[in-house]
């Protein structure tokens, strides 16, 4: 979470600010609602006995509303299409969507953590104010605490390197401590580090190396041995979770295509954006294992949701292909040219 947070680039929107809120919103709420309607029917046969219904509901949106927005922005660099009209218009709503779908999470969870009303106030009060002052005093001070000059020219050094994971370890560890989760903090410290591009790059180049090789293998891992599909065990299980996967990819996918259109692009290149916006892969399997350990989201719902986030991640590539191909049929062989233009 610390590393997506220094890809996110939501502060330097300039003009597109207004149509990339308005589309990455119009992608969260439909989910959001279908996300309930969801919950209405599988509340009394799948939810715990120790899961209340808001924070299941709340759950269930949060699920059919995140976009993978690492995933998505390399996907984009595989076919290059980062610079185009398509790939400036997924990346900058995906990050913005990503941040709101987060402060939403932080709140589902304070909300799942807290023990009553009162409970609740007090984690998102001390969350607010933990929040203003590392975005108010604390990404002031890392640039003059890690030195501005070596931040700006040259390779960082390790020093500053483990210095930032002090920062990241020491945010996660507040936000456990508030009772939201270690993650938001991690995601927080990300998010205040400083922009100089020579030193973002630097310690991404370095995370991801840990992230490729250890941790991201063992967080699969850890996912998979707590999705027992023997669960789904009828043809009532199976049917639930088809139903799961089809109202969560026409949710996200139909909005985010409708939204898109409304902004001024065709249709096919309406259907790629949201064929984009419609995967979920790393997020959704992060924001599943909050719900799983906070006792939200039971073992059978749990392995619904992760085999929804497989086939919405399976199926970007395919109707990726499909929108090119369609494209392609109705205006030619430059269409995708035309469509999506280099910005």
């Amino acid at each position: 979470m610390f590393a997506v947070a220094l890809e996110l680039e939501v502060g330097d929107l300039g003009e597109r600010a207004r149509s990339a809120f308005l589309i990455s919103q119009t992608g969260i709420v439909v989910p959001f609602f279908l996300g309930v309607v969801s919950a209405l029917f599988l509340y009394s046969r799948y939810a715990g006995a120790g899961a209340g219904f808001t924070a299941f509901a709340l759950f269930m949106e949060i699920a059919m509303s995140i976009t993978a927005f690492p995933v998505l922005a390399r996907i984009l660099e595989e076919r290059r299409r980062t610079k185009t009209s398509l790939g400036v218009a997924a990346i900058t709503c995906a990050a913005v969507g990503d941040a709101s779908a987060w402060a939403i999470l932080a709140l589902v969870a304070a909300i799942a953590r807290a023990e009553g009303l009162a409970a609740t106030l007090v984690n998102l009060g001390l969350l607010a104010l933990f929040v203003a002052f590392m975005a108010v005093a604390v990404r002031r001070l890392v640039p003059r605490c890690l030195g501005a000059e070596r931040l700006a020219g040259g390779m960082p050094g390790p020093a500053i390197v483990a210095a930032s994971l002090l920062l990241m370890t020491g945010s996660a560890l507040v936000t456990e401590v508030l009772g939201i989760h270690a993650l938001f903090g991690a995601f927080l410290a990300g998010a205040i580090m400083p922009r100089q591009e020579t030193f973002r790059r630097y310690l991404a180049a370095r995370l991801e190396t840990v992230n490729g090789a250890l941790l991201l293998p063992l967080f699969f891992a850890f996912s998979g041995l707590r999705t027992h599909i023997g669960l789904l065990n009828d043809a009532t299980g199976w049917l639930a979770c088809l139903a799961v996967v089809l109202i969560a990819t026409a949710g996200k996918l139909g909005s985010s295509m409708i939204g898109a259109r409304l902004n001024g692009m065709d249709w096919h290149g309406a259907f790629s954006f949201g064929a984009l916006m419609n995967r979920r892969g790393l997020m959704e399997l992060i924001a599943l294992n909050i719900g799983y350990d906070l006792g939200v989201l039971p073992p059978a719902i749990f392995a619904m949701l992760v085999v929804m986030a497989l086939v919405t991640t399976f199926l970007t590539g395919p109707l990726l292909d499909l929108g090119d191909r369609l494209g392609t049929r109705a205006g030619g062989a430059s269409a995708a040219a035309k469509r999506f233009p280099e910005v």
